[in-house]
């Protein structure tokens, strides 16, 4: 028989030697400032969650290039762990339609499946909602596209006003809307979530909730509150595992995150455990279904 499969839909892949990544100049990530490759994901990625082990991936992009997006579309066409693509296009731009309809006509263009901006550094507190923006997401729904939202916990406003405005776009809160576990001030967060979880259209990530928390001191106890919460608001069915390797390498790294949700998942169903472990991120990035044979993933027919 097949070992039972998992599936991390959010994690981050860059070579640093091909492109430059901004961001990790902040001395704050220092630490994972090199290269990461699909390589040192299957060497590191090593603990099981509810006795299972990792056999398929969705790659999520990190920078506002499309250049970026044809990257890791290509490495998704070499690398058979690698099953979907978060990438990144300009919203705003009236060309932003004849840009997806390049990206998938591409090497590795199947493997796009969503988009994502980053939203939590834009000040604008209206700018899911801005014009443009609303045009480019239309653009992305009529190609099949699903969207990805990255907000903090207080620009959930804006995601709960993109559910409404899009009821037919699929959409997934990227790490739960971020809420603030170090100082565990999550009253607004919560309500944010319970209105969100309110659109069946979105589904929520289960991932970086330890990079929200206290880097060095955070235990199972600060994560439990909002676990809780995501679990009670969406239910196992709209919830799926993901890493947010390598940046979860700041606050423990993919195997204590892992653990940490197999501590959390004591006491669920089978059938819980398989929607939040592959069921929900199969079903909203169209995933093939895969086994447990090997090392990688293999479709099953």
């Amino acid at each position: 028989m097949n070992a039972p499969v998992l599936v991390d839909a959010h994690h981050h892949l860059w070579d640093l030697a091909h492109r430059p990544q901004p961001w990790l100049d902040d001395p704050g990530v220092a630490s994972i400032r090199r290269t990461f490759t699909p390589d040192d994901l299957h060497s590191t990625a090593t603990h099981p969650i509810a006795g299972r082990r990792l056999r398929g991936t969705v790659v999520v992009q990190c920078v506002p290039e499309v250049a970026e997006t044809e990257d890791l579309l290509a490495l998704a066409e070499r690398e058979p762990l690698i099953q979907a693509v978060v990438g990144w296009a300009d919203l705003t731009s009236p060309a932003v339609g004849d840009v997806l309809d390049q990206l998938t006509a591409g090497p590795g263009g199947a493997h796009l499946r969503s988009l994502r901006h980053l939203v939590q550094g834009e000040t604008d507190p209206n700018w899911l909602q801005r014009p443009d923006v609303e045009r480019g997401l239309r653009a992305a729904r009529d190609r099949g596209l699903r969207y990805d939202v990255l907000v903090r916990d207080h620009q959930l406003d804006q995601a709960i006003r993109l559910a409404e405005h899009f009821p037919d776009l699929p959409q997934v809160l990227d790490h739960a809307g971020k809420p603030n576990l170090v100082r565990q001030e999550v009253a607004g967060w919560e309500r944010g979530i319970r209105q969100l979880a309110a659109h069946p259209h979105v589904v929520c990530k289960l991932s970086g909730l330890i990079t929200e928390a206290d880097h060095t001191l955070w235990t199972t106890a600060d994560i439990r509150p909002a676990w809780d919460v995501l679990v009670s608001a969406f239910g196992p069915e709209r919830l799926m595992f993901g890493s947010d390797w390598p940046v979860a390498n700041l606050a423990g790294g993919w195997n204590r995150w892992a653990a940490t949700v197999d501590e959390l998942l004591t006491g669920w169903s089978a059938s819980d455990v398989e929607a939040l472990l592959v069921g929900t991120a199969t079903a909203f990035y169209g995933l093939s279904p895969v086994t447990g044979e090997g090392d990688a993933i293999t479709p099953t027919t």
